[in-house]
C-alpha cells in the first residue's frame, strides 16, 4: 500500500490529484499504475519484434498451416499486430487465475497472496495484451477468456472497458468439479464453477452459429370454429370481433401446416410490442366484467402465418389476469417445408454447460501430463463453434497445454472445417523447477537471476527439457497430429517460431539476411503463403498449399531486378499479393499495366520502418 506519512508535500499533492482525475465519479475499474514496466514491453517498443522459424521442428501432415510461437506472448502479440490485424475470428485464452499458487509470472517474478499489488500487477499484465488482442480481431470477431473468482470481478469490468460492456455477448458457468468431491475437506465452502467471459468486437456485426433443432408441427394442433357471426368493435385502434362462452369452439388435431399452437400470454413475451400477449395486457383482460369469461376475441391485421388476425382468448376466472393466443405456421416456415420436406428452427445458447466429467479424465487429453490449466477439447469445441465460419483463424496467446490447438484439428475432422490455429506460449519453466535447479546448482538467487538474464548452455538445456512450451505444447501437438497411445493423428501443418528482435547490425550480409529471413516471413505469415517458389537477393516468391494465391515480395536494397521481377509475376496467373518495397512508398504503376489479377498491399509499418532503417545502412556501407 502507498505510504503517504512518508511522502513529501509535493508528492502527496500529485497523488490525490491523480486520485481525483482517475476517479472522476465514472462507474468503473481503478487499480494501482504500473511501477515497474515489464522489460519485454519496453524491448517491444525499443526494437522491431520478429520471429524465425525452427523448421527442425515443422510438422507436415495437412494443408492448414498452424502455428506454434515460443516466447513472451506480449512479443508474439506484437508481431501478429503487423501480421493479423483485424485478421482473427475467434480468440480464446486461459490466463493465469491469479492464486497465488506460482502460476502468474510479472517482472520475472511469481507473484504470490501476500504481495499487496497482486491484482494491480495482474490488471497491468492483462490489459496490455488484451488490447492488442481488440485490434487482431475482425469486426465480426470473439474472445472467450476462462477465469475463476480469483480475478472474475476485475477482469469483467476491464474486459468491458476494452470491447464495451454492450459487446459482452455472455458469462458462462462452468461446473469443473462434481459436487460431493472436495478439495479439501477443511474448506467452509467448495468451489465447483469456473467461467467463461465472452466478448464480440462488435455486437452487431457478430453472429452466432446457434444450436438449431427441427421445427416442430405437432404444436400446431388446434382448431377454432366460429359458430356465430360475434361482435365487431374498435380496441386500441384494432378491429376486434368477440365470441363470447358458446360461440366459438376449440379442437385438439393431429399437428400439421393449417393448425394453430397455443401460448400462454404471459412473462418477458407480454413485453414484446405489436405481439397478441401485448395486445391481451394492455386491452381485454380488464374487459372481464363487460364481455364475460371464456371469451374469444379475433384482432385483425395481426399475425405474421398469412391468416391476416390472431386469435385470443380471455380468462376463464374473474380472478385470473392472464389469456392464450392462437398463431398458425409462420409463412417462412411453410415455404421451407414446402421445399424441401422439413425447416430447421434455432434456439439461444446456453450459459450453464456441466463439464466435471470432462475435466475429471482430461489427463488423458493429448498425451501430456499438465496439472494445472488443461481445459477439455469438448468445451474448447462447443466455444469455437459458435462461430459459423469453418475457415475461421483462432488465436490462443495463453497456450498452456496446448488444448486449443488439439480442439481445433478434432473439430475440422468431425466437420470438414478449415480452420487454423496460432497458439502463443512462453517457454517458462515452473517456480519448483527453477528452485531445483538453483539447489542442484548450487547457485545463490543473485548467481541464478545473472543466468535468467543471460542464460549459460546449462540453464538453456534446462529449459528445454523442463519449459511449458519444448516440454508440454509443442510435444502434445506432435502427439495430436502424428498420433498416439493408439490414437490416429489429426491433419494439419505445424510451424514452430521462435521470438527474437532486429539488432542493429552494420554489414552488407546482415541487412540482406535481415530482409529475406526476418521481413519476408512476417509477409508470408499474413498471407498464410508458405511455399518458397523463387528467392533472389532483390525479390522472393511464395504461394500456398494449393498454388492458387501467391504473395511476391521486391525490394531495392540490393541490386535492381525490377523488370525481370514483374516478368516473372506477370507469369503467374492466379491470385496475386504484391509487397514492393520502396523508398518513400513510391510504386511505378504503369509497369504494372499489363499484369492480370494482383493486389498491391501496404507493407505494415514496422515492417517498412526496419527497411527503411536496413535501406538507409546499406548505402552508408
Amino acid at each position: 500500500m502507498m505510504d503517504l506519512e512518508s511522502m513529501s508535500k509535493e508528492d502527496l499533492i500529485k497523488y490525490i490529484k491523480n486520485i481525483n482525475e482517475s476517479n472522476n465519479g465514472k462507474y468503473g475499474l481503478i487499480w494501482d499504475k504500473e511501477k515497474e514496466p515489464e522489460k519485454i514491453v519496453e524491448e517491444c517498443n525499443k526494437y522491431i519484434p520478429v520471429l524465425k522459424e525452427d523448421e527442425s521442428k515443422r510438422i507436415e501432415r495437412g494443408k492448414e498451416n498452424n502455428i506454434l510461437i515460443e516466447g513472451d506472448n506480449f512479443h508474439s502479440l506484437s508481431v501478429l499486430n503487423y501480421t493479423h490485424r483485424e485478421a482473427i475470428d475467434i480468440i480464446y485464452i486461459d490466463p493465469p487465475y491469479n492464486t497465488g499458487n506460482e502460476d502468474f509470472v510479472y517482472n520475472d517474478n511469481y507473484i504470490d497472496t501476500e504481495d499487496g499489488y497482486r491484482h494491480s500487477k495482474w490488471l497491468n499484465f492483462m490489459q496490455k495484451r488484451l488490447r492488442i488482442a481488440r485490434d487482431l480481431l475482425k469486426e465480426d470477431g470473439i474472445i472467450f477468456i476462462s477465469i475463476d473468482d480469483n480475478e472474475f470481478s476485475q477482469l469483467k469490468l476491464l474486459c468491458d472497458r476494452i470491447f464495451g460492456e454492450k459487446n459482452r455477448l455472455s458469462t458462462h458457468h462452468i461446473q469443473v468439479r462434481y459436487n460431493n468431491k472436495s478439495l479439501n475437506e477443511d474448506n467452509d465452502f467448495q468451489p465447483v464453477m469456473e467461467y467463461v467471459l465472452i466478448y464480440a468486437k462488435n455486437k452487431n456485426k457478430f453472429k452466432a452459429n446457434k444450436p438449431s433443432e427441427k421445427y416442430d408441427l405437432s404444436k400446431f394442433c388446434y382448431k377454432i370454429t366460429e359458430l356465430s357471426k360475434g361482435k365487431t368493435i374498435n380496441i386500441g385502434n384494432k378491429k376486434v370481433t368477440i365470441f363470447k362462452d358458446g360461440e366459438w369452439k376449440i379442437e385438439k388435431e393431429e399437428g400439421r401446416i393449417g393448425l394453430l399452437k397455443e401460448t400462454w400470454a404471459s412473462g418477458s413475451i407480454v413485453r414484446q410490442s405489436g405481439t397478441a400477449a401485448e395486445f391481451l395486457s394492455k386491452y381485454l383482460i380488464q374487459r372481464k366484467e363487460e364481455d364475460g369469461l371464456n371469451v374469444l376475441y379475433k384482432i385483425d391485421n395481426m399475425g405474421e402465418d398469412g391468416l391476416g388476425y390472431r386469435y385470443v382468448t380471455g380468462p376463464k376466472k374473474m380472478d385470473a389476469i392472464r389469456g392464450k393466443f392462437y398463431s398458425g405456421v409462420p409463412l417462412e416456415r411453410i415455404e421451407e417445408i414446402n421445399e424441401c420436406g422439413d425447416s430447421e428452427k434455432t434456439r439461444p445458447i446456453s450459459n450453464f454447460y456441466d463439464y466435471s466429467a470432462d475435466f475429471g479424465n482430461i489427463r488423458q487429453e493429448g498425451g501430456i501430463a499438465f496439472n494445472s490449466g488443461k481445459k477439455p477439447i469438448k468445451m474448447l469445441k462447443e466455444l469455437i463453434n459458435y462461430h459459423p465460419s469453418k475457415n475461421a483463424v483462432i488465436l490462443d496467446f495463453f497456450a498452456g497445454s496446448g488444448s486449443t490447438g488439439h480442439a481445433v484439428m478434432k473439430l475440422n475432422e468431425e466437420d470438414k472445417g478449415k480452420r487454423k490455429f496460432i497458439l502463443c506460449t512462453n517457454n517458462e519453466v515452473s517456480n519448483k523447477m527453477q528452485k531445483a535447479y538453483i539447489k542442484a546448482n548450487k547457485l545463490t538467487e543473485k548467481e541464478f537471476e545473472h543466468i535468467k538474464e543471460k542464460p549459460n548452455e546449462s540453464w538453456k538445456q534446462y529449459t528445454n527439457e523442463n519449459g511449458i512450451c519444448t516440454s508440454v505444447t509443442y510435444p502434445r501437438m506432435k502427439n495430436v497430429i502424428e498420433g498416439y497411445k493408439g490414437k490416429p493423428g489429426l491433419k494439419g501443418t505445424l510451424r514452430y517460431y521462435n521470438t527474437e528482435f532486429v539488432e542493429n547490425n552494420v554489414t552488407r550480409d546482415q541487412i540482406y539476411y535481415d530482409l529475406t529471413e526476418k521481413c519476408i516471413p512476417m509477409l508470408c505469415i499474413k498471407e498464410d503463403t508458405y511455399k518458397e517458389i523463387e528467392k533472389t537477393e532483390e525479390y522472393t516468391i511464395y504461394s500456398n498449399n494449393e498454388e492458387n494465391k501467391y504473395t511476391c515480395v521486391y525490394f531495392d536494397t540490393i541490386g535492381n531486378r525490377y523488370d525481370e521481377f514483374i516478368e516473372k509475376v506477370k507469369k503467374i496467373n492466379e491470385e496475386k499479393i504484391l509487397y514492393i518495397f520502396t523508398l518513400g512508398n513510391k510504386i511505378d504503376e504503369p509497369r504494372l499495366k499489363e499484369m492480370k489479377n494482383y493486389t498491391i498491399e501496404a507493407i505494415p509499418q514496422r515492417i517498412y520502418d526496419l527497411y527503411k532503417k536496413l535501406a538507409k545502412m546499406s548505402k552508408e556501407i
